[in-house]
């Protein structure tokens, strides 16, 4: 089944795959560096992002809908004259609230991100 799933590291697509409503097919599970978000998952209705950075080493497990993502962003911190999709970080922003993951390497960010704006066009 997970043959034609982009991943990291089977236990976190193995972790992902455990939560899945009925019917949900999981595209994508990334490893994050970084302090914070551990891994991101994207499935066919929403994100999942992992968070390691609660106090007393507790994770927390956040799903996002598409629905209710407003905005997906690369960030970068070259000019936008240069080579735009050179960020490895993406932002999804759901409100007021802002998710950064720090991807491990670029093309991930992008497919990442190229992934939340299909869907989140698609509504």
């Amino acid at each position: 089944m997970s043959s034609n799933i982009a991943f990291d590291r089977r236990e976190q697509l193995e972790k992902i795959q455990s939560g899945l409503l009925p019917g949900e097919q999981v595209l994508a599970v990334y490893d994050a560096k970084g302090t914070g978000t551990g891994f991101i998952g994207l499935t066919d209705r929403r994100a999942i992002l992992q968070d390691n950075s609660f106090v007393g080493k507790k994770i927390a497990l956040t799903s996002i809908p598409y629905s209710k993502i407003s905005s997906v962003s690369m960030v970068t911190n070259k000019s936008f004259a240069g080579s735009f999709f050179s960020s490895s970080e993406v932002a999804i922003h759901v409100g007021t609230q802002t998710y950064q993951i720090e991807m491990r390497d670029d093309q991930k960010g992008r497919h990442v991100h190229d992934l939340i704006l299909h869907y989140i066009m698609a509504a």
